[in-house]
């Protein structure tokens, strides 16, 4: 994937213009920005900031299980559904369409994130 292509987070901007300066390093201003670069993450395999931007509480250093998983997985679209706006908790409802080796495995999460210290992190999700 190139800088050039449009954003995996379905902003409609080039990558470069959208969730790649979170992945450099820029803080999110909130949850729902937070979820869409972690989706974008997922999608151009920036395993170290799926980790970083996990909470502590849930976080799992294992780089493995995010690098199979993005391995597998094909990132198609991202739809937000929902944002609950909070000032230390917030939460996104979403639909993740994916394939997994070859097999439609969409979803929908309600993400659950928390506000420390002006940093969000991603905490858990019900799978809906």
């Amino acid at each position: 994937m190139s800088i050039n292509d449009k954003c995996p987070c379905n902003s409609g901007l080039k990558y470069k213009k959208c969730c790649k300066s979170y992945h450099d390093g820029r803080v999110a201003k909130n949850a729902l920005i937070l979820m869409c670069s972690r989706y974008s993450a997922y999608a151009r395999k920036e395993y170290k900031y799926i980790i970083k931007t996990t909470h502590e509480s849930t976080r799992d250093s294992d780089f493995q299980n995010v690098k199979e998983f993005s391995k597998q997985t094909t990132f198609q679209n991202l739809e937000i559904i929902e944002f609950i706006d909070g000032e230390k908790e917030a939460y996104v409802t979403f639909k993740a369409s994916i394939l997994s080796d070859g097999k439609d495995s969409s979803f929908i999460e309600k993400s659950r994130f928390l506000n420390e210290k002006n940093i969000w992190y991603y905490v858990d999700g019900d799978i809906q």
